[in-house]
């Protein structure tokens, strides 16, 4: 029997997801919806305070899967985990002047986006600024660049240390060889394509209390296949920082905004670095 699904829902979540037997837990009355007091956040930072929000401060969700749809999340969450590494190994060890690499990255992150949308119900996530839920937006960027400027910082690093640079070139040669409008635009969807599921699918597919370490391990495990350390490592690093996000705010869109602005920035000042 299949479980009726709709791509994004308005309502808060919970953390893992998922009811105690006797089925799905009624929408709640948008009216009735209370914030806990210690997710208010004071005025003066409403719109940069982004550490509170993001990342200590948890929305208070009650929209759960029934028992059926969690496993039937789950099924279908390993199956895209499987085909997606696949995908996204072969793609990066294609030849760097490829014409095709674009193409390959784009079908990887329809394997992702599409197995999060076939796995059931994804929510978008709020947090609470000036006493009122809202959608994290500002914030979320603001998390995304301060991020960028570590890794921009680690990469004059990273350059002294010749194994390592070498790893990082290996995976910016695509930008030399390649339209930068088209990796932008391939960057852009792969970035969102992944969080949709990593920190959508997957992570409501798993039990409280694992989601962050078990989807940032599985993330990092799926980008080592591709044989890349630097890669592997920036996994291990974003996957926390967004899973965190996915923890608080209950929902994909804070770590999406997170995912596309510090990718952004490594497509464009990384290779002036290296």
């Amino acid at each position: 029997m299949m479980v009726a699904m709709r791509p994004f829902s308005s309502d808060p979540d919970s953390d893992s997801d998922s009811a105690p037997p006797g089925g799905q837990l009624p929408d709640p009355d948008p009216a009735s919806e209370a914030i806990p007091p210690a997710a208010t956040t004071p005025v003066r930072w409403s719109r940069l305070r982004a550490v509170d929000d993001q990342f200590l401060r948890r929305v208070e969700r009650d929209q759960r899967d029934s028992d059926r749809a969690w496993k039937r999340r789950r099924i279908v969450a390993a199956l895209t985990l499987l085909v997606g590494a696949i995908g996204l190994a072969a793609s990066l060890r294609m030849d760097r002047d490829s014409p095709y690499f674009p193409l390959a990255a784009l079908a990887v992150a329809a394997v992702w986006a599409g197995g999060a949308f076939a796995s059931g119900r994804l929510h978008l996530g709020r947090i609470a600024v000036d006493g009122r839920l809202q959608r994290p937006i500002i914030q979320p960027i603001v998390a995304g660049l301060a991020l960028a400027a570590v890794f921009i910082a680690g990469a004059f690093l990273t350059r002294l240390v010749p194994p390592l640079a070498d790893q990082a070139r290996s995976v910016l040669a695509f930008a030399e060889y390649g339209s930068i409008a088209a990796l932008t635009v391939t960057t852009l969807l792969s970035g969102i394509a992944e969080e949709v599921f990593f920190r959508g699918a997957l992570y409501a597919a798993i039990r409280d209390g694992r989601q962050i370490w078990v989807t940032t391990a599985l993330y990092a495990v799926a980008t080592a296949l591709t044989g890349n350390v630097m890669l592997a490592f920036a996994a291990i690093v974003l996957g926390v920082v967004t899973a965190r996000q996915r923890w608080s705010t209950g929902g994909i869109l804070a770590p999406i905004l997170t995912h596309v602005t510090w990718s952004m920035c490594m497509l464009h000042v990384l290779p002036h670095i290296f």
